[in-house]
């Protein structure tokens, strides 16, 4: 109990000042209903007892009163009375995800059947029906990094456009992995809806590693070599410098399940004032009590002018 009234307070307070000219009107109305108020100023007190019938009734409730206490309840329930809190919507949103396909010759390498690029796709078709509803971005690289598709809760648009990248339409060779991280976090910091990135790449340049920051939201490498072939070294050297999870691909569901609990647990959304943790309103929990009120006006003979 003493938690409650700790944590109890009304997120409109301002609303409360409407107590005041409801509490005149219904004096004001009780005021000139009274028909004896105009006789108490000629006629001796103790002789206007004595004279005036009906006195009982007139100390029943009347609708002034059942006025007043729809008046009171509707005003509490407008100042908004808290004592909860809830989490955001935006914090329990899934979080989205932004995944980095390397588009280069090496990927069309076979021992990874069909290809490692088939591959890649392969395991990203199953990533998306696993984070089906969650938002996905697409990031092709070779060369230079390119924005295929923001984050989308459209699985399959995501699938369609990797499907159609191949090495001949990137515009210059190369691994340009730094600047395809950067892309992708420029992204999500955006969105302000934080997030993780998911690097999709069988090798990363022997230099590349000197040039990577970590940034500000996850990252997980899917290194897409064969399961009895170690990891090549400069991706290894990448996720070090990017402080990413490598994964290894494997011929079961494993790696999935791996990379959709990663990106799961990505980074919160950065929200601005008023989007954490918010007061919950119960206000409304009045409303049925007002809707009883309102059908004694239904009653012949209560009227209130």
């Amino acid at each position: 109990m003493s938690t409650f009234l700790a944590a109890f307070h009304f997120i409109r307070p301002w609303w409360l000042l409407l107590l005041l000219p409801a509490f005149l009107l219904w004096w004001a109305e009780r005021r000139s209903a009274d028909s004896t108020n105009r006789w108490q100023k000629v006629i001796d007190p103790e002789l206007l007892k004595h004279l005036v019938t009906g006195g009982e009734a007139r100390r029943r409730i009347r609708p002034g009163d059942v006025a007043l206490l729809g008046w009171i309840l509707g005003i509490v329930a407008l100042a908004g009375p808290t004592w909860r809190e809830v989490p955001s919507p935006f914090a329990a949103a899934a979080r989205p995800a932004m995944i980095l396909l390397k588009v280069t010759p090496s990927m069309l390498t076979t021992d990874l059947a069909p290809t490692r690029l088939d591959r890649a796709r392969q395991k990203l078709d199953d990533l998306l029906k696993s984070r089906a509803g969650a938002p996905t971005g697409l990031v092709a690289y070779a060369g230079s990094a390119h924005l295929v598709l923001p984050p989308t809760v459209d699985g399959d648009v995501v699938l369609t456009m990797a499907k159609a990248l191949s090495p001949e339409i990137m515009p210059r060779e190369g691994d340009a992995l730094g600047e395809a991280v950067t892309l992708a976090a420029s992204v999500l910091a955006d969105a302000k809806l934080g997030g993780s990135i998911l690097v999709l790449a069988d090798t990363a340049a022997p230099d590349e590693a000197a040039t990577l920051a970590k940034p500000a939201v996850p990252v997980t490498i899917l290194g897409l070599t064969p399961p009895d072939v170690a990891a090549d070294a400069g991706l290894a050297d990448a996720a070090k410098a990017l402080g990413a999870t490598l994964v290894a691909t494997s011929v079961d569901d494993a790696d999935v399940e791996t990379m959709s609990r990663r990106l799961a647990a990505g980074a919160a959304p950065t929200l601005g004032q008023g989007e954490g943790e918010r007061w919950e309103e119960a206000g409304y929990w009045l409303m049925p009590l007002i809707a009883l009120i309102a059908l004694l006006w239904f009653r012949r003979g209560w009227v209130l002018a």
